[in-house]
């Protein structure tokens, strides 16, 4: 098959041919329909902390047919079609019944869709109702990281909101907190790329002011955050979230950052602000996703700006590592 695979740190993937994949007893292999460029992939080509390994295929944001069954695999048939949450689990144990597979012993990334074929595991395929598509079934794990956020935030009916960042989870927090019942939400960026797209997914306001990110974001909302959503991950935005939330607010974050940050906890402490971390999300959250692009919801489907080709991948996943107006790009294999 053909297949985009990792080469080395901060070097380009490389398009070939590689082994079709052969489902062990218990698996099961889907051919690739659509598959997104996730930010975080772009970090794991120049961050060692993420551990890839050369010949790696990237790619966990993904959703196509069932085409082979290993043996005794149960609960898929050939010819579905599926969203693959890409958090590899056991299935059994009690996190795994709970729903929060993050947590499982078995624990581990999904990947594998940068390609024609992917070999995952029953328990983590989500069958596509017939309305949606391989593109919505794509987009389903960013909507449900963001929505994993919202719910850990305990963001309330009425409350302010500000998202810093204005990549996919940023959109995707902006879309969910005013679905569910956010007041007033501010989306703030380093560039207005993506202010129209953000307005269209619910932000009520767009912030941009490098110089005065601050002032700038309590004179979008009318004063200081409720619910500070940091979805960048880079040092000095937990600093900068802290001068932005209200007293006894809340700070969550999404945004990766493997480099060490410096945290002022006194004035943390003067706010008595709660710092909230969210990892993944458990597979009601995942599920809800679905079902919210299923209910008829447009805005998350705003956040594709483009198709490509596997031959493409290699060089749109360089241009990507620079800001552009790109925002959600989708490998059709």
């Amino acid at each position: 098959m053909k297949a985009v695979t990792f080469q080395g740190l901060h070097q380009p993937l490389l398009l070939e041919d590689v082994p079709d994949p052969t489902p062990a007893e218990g698996e099961l292999v889907v051919e690739v329909g659509r598959c997104g460029i996730c930010g975080s992939d772009l970090h794991m080509t120049e961050d060692a902390a993420y551990g890839c390994q050369h010949g790696d295929i990237l790619g966990h944001e993904f959703a196509g047919e069932v085409v082979a069954l290993g043996k005794g695999t149960l609960g898929h048939k050939m010819g579905d079609l599926v969203s693959v949450i890409p958090l590899k689990s056991c299935g059994a144990c009690e996190p795994c019944r709970k729903g929060a597979v993050q947590w499982c012993e078995q624990f581990g990334l999904q990947g594998g869709g940068y390609a024609q074929y992917a070999v995952t595991r029953p328990n983590q395929c989500v069958p596509l109702p017939s309305d949606l598509t391989l593109a919505d079934g794509a987009i389903i794990e960013p909507l449900a990281v963001a929505l994993h956020g919202i719910n850990l935030s305990g963001m309330k009916t009425g409350d302010t909101v500000l998202v810093l960042g204005a990549g996919p989870i940023g959109l995707a927090v902006a879309f969910w907190a005013k679905r569910l019942g956010a007041r007033r939400v501010a989306v703030q960026d380093i560039t207005a790329f993506q202010e129209a797209r953000a307005l269209d997914m619910g932000a009520d306001v767009f912030v941009v002011d490098p110089e005065n990110p601050v002032e700038s974001a309590k004179q979008g909302l009318g004063g200081e955050a409720d619910v500070v959503f940091e979805c960048v991950g880079v040092p000095g935005l937990i600093d900068q979230a802290v001068q932005q939330v209200r007293p006894d607010g809340t700070i969550v974050l999404l945004g990766l950052c493997t480099k060490p940050d410096t945290l002022n906890t006194f004035a943390m402490l003067s706010k008595q602000v709660k710092l909230v971390t969210s990892a993944f999300f458990t597979v009601p959250e995942y599920e809800a996703a679905l079902a919210a692009l299923d209910a008829g919801a447009i805005a998350p489907r705003l956040m594709v700006t483009d198709t490509i080709s596997l031959a493409e991948t290699p060089g749109i996943f360089e241009s990507l590592k620079q800001r552009t107006q790109q925002c959600k790009v989708l490998i059709a294999p």
